[in-house]
Order: structure tokens, then C-alpha cells, then sequence
């Protein structure tokens, strides 16, 4: 069924299938699609984010479970705490699932990472629809789940248009200006190949 997005300025994307069947307006999408569904969403529509430090969060972190909060917290563990676990491959699998969810919470909808060496982590996090965006190199700032809190300026995946994936985020907020102010926390839906992948409660 297509499905027409819209949000509280009344920008919209009409989404078949994978793909992005029409972008503009919500009255010029709902008079052209009649019969779609329209899924309204407090905040704005954007492309999503891409996280710049991938690597670092998805290969050199652990992101604990939540039942490992009261030994190990909840913030993502590297350095020293990180070789201390000695990881397997399925614990290594998990971490980067709970890593790529976190990201997609936080309306990211790519990572950008040099070439995965651990082979669990590469398949997890392919299954959870994260897109992974090729990196020259290590990029400044401080990796983090926010990329507008990463020191680095946040970057959006290219803008949505007709025939391309229908990939994108919305954040409960006035504007970008917003946006960059209160951060990616503000995520209230998340979507990947057409799929809502994060709605938050």
C-alpha cells in the first residue's frame, strides 16, 4: 500500500514499496495519491543522518545489553574496558545490533565506516537495514550516538527525491535550527527500505 509521510509543515513523501514514489506538498501528494494512507508525524521530515564514526562505534565499542547495566552501564565501552570483555562473535554480533538500533533511534540511516573486518558485526548490522557508507579516513570529533554531538558538523544522506530509496528520519522539532540545537535525541521515526525501523513511544 502506499503510504504518504507527512509532517507538521506539511512537507510529505509518498512511499511504495522501497521507494519514494513522489516528494512535495502533503495537499499535492494526497491529490495525486487519493487513496494512500497518510501517517502524519509531529516535527520535520529529513533525509536522515549519517553517523561519520561508524567504525568507531559499531567495530570498537561494546554496547552493552540491558540486563548488563548494573556491571557494565549503558554507554558504549571501548579502550581498555573493551579488551578487558574479550568478546566472541556472538557477543560481538549483538553489540553492533544494539548499536545499529541505537543509531536508527537517533535518525541515522548510515553509517560511515572503513571496511568491516569482524565478520558478526558486518552481518548484524546489514540485517537491521543500516545503510554502511564508505570513509576515506577517520573523521575529527568525538564518536557519538548524536552526531550534533560528535564535535563534527552533523551530515544528512541526500535529499529524497522521486525513484530513490525510501530512506529518512523525522525529528519533533520547530526547524533544523532546532534540530541541531536540542540534537538527534529529538528522533521520533525512523525509516529504511520503505520499513519503519524506530518509532518512539
Amino acid at each position: 500500500m502506499l503510504t504518504i509521510h507527512t509532517d507538521s509543515r506539511g512537507h510529505a513523501l509518498a512511499v511504495e514499496g522501497e521507494l519514494i514514489a513522489g516528494a512535495g506538498p502533503l495537499q499535492e501528494l494526497v491529490a495525486a495519491y487519493p487513496h494512500a494512507r497518510v501517517r502524519s508525524w509531529p516535527g520535520i521530515l529529513t533525509p536522515g543522518l549519517v553517523n561519520q564514526h561508524g567504525t568507531e562505534l559499531l567495530e570498537e565499542a561494546y554496547h552493552p545489553d540491558p540486563r548488563e547495566a548494573d556491571e557494565l552501564g549503558t554507554e558504549p565501552l571501548t579502550g581498555d574496558a573493551l579488551t578487558a570483555l574479550a568478546l566472541d562473535d556472538a557477543r560481538w554480533g549483538a553489540s553492533a545490533r544494539r548499536g545499529a538500533q541505537r543509531m536508527l533511534a537517533h535518525g541515522t540511516v548510515a553509517a560511515a565506516c572503513e571496511p568491516l573486518r569482524n565478520q558478526a558485526v558486518a552481518d548484524a548490522v546489514r540485517r537491521t537495514g543500516l545503510v554502511l557508507a564508505g570513509r576515506a579516513a577517520r573523521p575529527a570529533g568525538v564518536p557519538s550516538l548524536d552526531p550534533f554531538a560528535a564535535g563534527v558538523p552533523a551530515v544528512f544522506a541526500p535529499p529524497r527525491d522521486p525513484g530513490s530509496a525510501a530512506r529518512f528520519a523525522v525529528f519533533d522539532v520547530r526547524d533544523e535550527e532546532e534540530l541541531a540545537e536540542r540534537g538527534a535525541g529529538t528522533c521520533v521515526a525512523t525509516v529504511l527500505a520503505g520499513r519503519l525501523v524506530f518509532r518512539r513511544r
